[in-house]
């Protein structure tokens, strides 16, 4: 991946071509962000980058992902008893070629895999240790990119400590994850860390207007709900049946929360409610939770007379929307964030999901109606 293709995140981008020209390069690093902050990006166009210094030829090769001296690992599934990614890499690479921003629910969904685990095997470092036992294709540097690093099972980790202990010659890991908090505290004090922020506001904001025809209002908004995830924005973008289904379920679970109070009955509603919910793929559940989220700030900001700063409220099945933001307040907000929160944590880790909606639809009932201090 080029370089200017990267959407924003110029320092960051700086630093690591500073790295190669000044030949400081470590041979194990940790690009730690969200998938959707740019960190395959960044670590593809950095071993486009060496690579292309030892080879001018290099960089459509990697570009294609054809080039035999980079290697990938992710998470799969185990078949015939061994999860190794080769057998999924026409997948990955595919998904990559399409959004180099994808993320592991992406991945999920491409493997059909929501009931299965995902992870990096023992198996799967037996397998690079042999491939990088060999001589370079080229030549030069042999590269591994680890996606989803911190998907490794504890044997897994073990065996890779070993390779990051002794790699062969001209031998660069990069590791990515969301988190530095899944891995063996060996393997983080053997690499260098790179911290991927999030991206900022306005470089989102001209992606989605040089790649969608979209009203600037509507991109802003898409901007705003994404929290510097371009992966985010990019399906908001496209998607734009999804908002009217977010609005009516959001809608729908704000007014029975209100009832349940002096109708103990309407919690089989909520039940129900959050049974639908999670039949939805994780990708989805997890773009609704940012949704509600969004919604409850937007509503304490109207409440609190910030009127200008609501770029969007919900207008369905005659929502009152000014009546019901007086219930979002101070006393109330931070709860119902951290619940959310909670949420996507625990979805995030494979939590049942009608537990975790069933949960989170029956806390609403007790926070909404919570007196402002």
């Amino acid at each position: 991946m080029n370089w200017d293709a990267i959407v924003g995140q110029e320092a960051l981008k700086s630093q690591l071509k500073d790295s190669i020209q000044n030949q400081r390069i470590s041979h194990a690093q940790l690009f730690v962000g969200k998938e959707g902050y740019g960190t395959l990006p960044l670590a593809l166009a950095y071993a486009q980058e060496i690579l292309k210094q030892e080879n001018a030829s290099a960089a459509a090769k990697v570009q294609h992902f054809n080039h035999l001296d980079l290697h990938f690992s992710f998470p799969v599934y185990s078949e015939k008893n061994k999860a190794l990614s080769q057998r999924f890499y026409e997948d990955f690479r595919t998904m990559i070629l399409e959004n180099p921003y994808a993320s592991f629910e992406d991945w999920t969904a491409v493997l059909a895999s929501e009931n299965k685990q995902l992870l990096i095997s023992a198996d799967e470092m037996e397998e690079i240790n042999h491939k990088f036992s060999l001589k370079s294709f080229e030549g030069g540097t042999k590269i591994l990119i680890v996606w989803c690093a911190d998907k490794m099972n504890e044997s897994a980790s073990n065996k890779f400590l070993k390779f990051l202990e002794e790699p062969p010659k001209k031998t660069i890991i990069i590791l990515i994850a969301d988190s530095d908090q899944n891995f063996l505290q060996t393997i983080l004090s053997r690499t260098q860390k790179v911290e991927v922020p999030r991206l900022q506001d306005d470089d989102i904001l001209d992606y989605l207007l040089k790649h969608y025809e979209l009203p600037e209002d509507r991109a802003r908004g898409i901007v705003n709900q994404a929290q510097g995830d371009l992966n985010i924005a990019i399906k908001s973008a496209v998607s734009g049946d999804i908002s009217t289904e977010f609005e009516e379920l959001f809608v729908q679970w704000v007014r029975e929360a209100f009832q349940v109070k002096k109708n103990p009955a309407m919690l089989k509603n909520i039940i129900l409610w959050a049974r639908n919910i999670a039949g939805w793929n994780r990708e989805k559940q997890k773009q609704f939770l940012s949704y509600c989220a969004e919604m409850f700030r937007l509503a304490l900001l109207q409440n609190y007379g910030q009127q200008d700063l609501v770029y969007k409220t919900i207008n369905v099945s005659q929502f009152r929307w000014d009546k019901f933001s007086k219930f979002i307040h101070g006393a109330n907000i931070e709860d119902i964030l951290i619940e959310i929160n909670e949420a996507d944590h625990h979805l995030v880790r494979n939590g049942n999901a009608k537990v975790v909606w069933t949960d989170l639809g029956i806390k609403l009932s007790r926070y909404i109606h919570r007196s402002a201090m």
